[in-house]
């Protein structure tokens, strides 16, 4: 049984690679407008074009979306958003089904990447780890966002978790920008991702469906970066342990 999932998974993987660039190709049409837009326009637009066409490619493979919480945003100001991080599919799920506009911290090594990386960089804010004049960029890229009204994605794992615990260890950098602008946080658990790609798998895909969940909002104000940041890991490990 487990040979005969092996070669289907391969086999959909191989649906689903073909499918994603041809549906890329299509959609790249509707981002041209975003090499002339100015922010926040862009973001907007952005978003609009990436929740049309993941819905077509996440329904094409297999992998539909319900989203759960979005209430939390109503008559909330412009935020953080906070996730966990598991597969490389989180990132078609997250950014495009934000109730609202948004840019996502993003490795500045995938805008090289044609066509995808001009896509990729359309919504994002690029950022090299490895680089101390990149991150302090990316931090002050990031302020003038959220200063434009523009809600933050970031992942504050870092990178896929490839343990078998709901998180791995966060960051600072998302809890030290909430403090520096006093901006609220949406805790996000997105649930199933490793179950279409697995991180320890190469070009091995199952479809499955997907969850995105939203907390309620967590308040920045007169609390340390370093208690935030373990108030969140905390109230997103119970949820993940409670709801998975």
């Amino acid at each position: 049984m487990n040979f005969f999932k092996e070669i289907f998974a391969r086999i959909w993987a191989t649906w689903a690679l073909l499918l994603f660039v041809a549906t890329m190709l299509i959609a790249y049409i509707f981002y041209i407008p975003c090499h002339f837009l100015k922010e926040p326009q862009k973001a907007n637009w952005h978003r609009y074009v990436s929740r049309v066409w993941m819905f077509i490619y996440l329904s094409l493979i297999g992998c539909p979306l319900t989203v759960k919480g979005k209430q939390y945003f109503d008559e909330l100001p412009n935020c953080i958003i906070v996730s966990n991080h598991n597969s490389l599919m989180d990132v078609p799920v997250t950014t495009p089904f934000m109730p609202r506009a948004n840019k996502t911290i993003a490795k500045k090594s995938f805008a090289v990447i044609p066509v995808f990386g001009w896509i990729y960089s359309f919504g994002s804010v690029l950022v090299d780890r490895n680089d101390d004049k990149s991150r302090r960029k990316s931090f002050e890229d990031m302020k003038r966002v959220l200063s434009i009204g523009l809600d933050m994605v970031i992942y504050p794992e870092g990178t896929r978790n490839r343990t078998e615990h709901p998180l791995k260890s966060f960051y600072d950098g998302a809890f030290r920008l909430a403090v520096d602008t006093q901006k609220p946080i949406i805790p996000t658990l997105v649930f199933n991702t490793k179950k279409v790609l697995p991180v320890h798998k190469t070009f091995y895909m199952l479809p499955h469906k997907l969850e995105m969940h939203f907390l309620p909002p967590i308040a920045s104000i007169n609390i340390s970066a370093k208690d935030l940041k373990e108030k969140v890991f905390r109230i997103m490990w119970d949820y993940y342990e409670a709801n998975y």
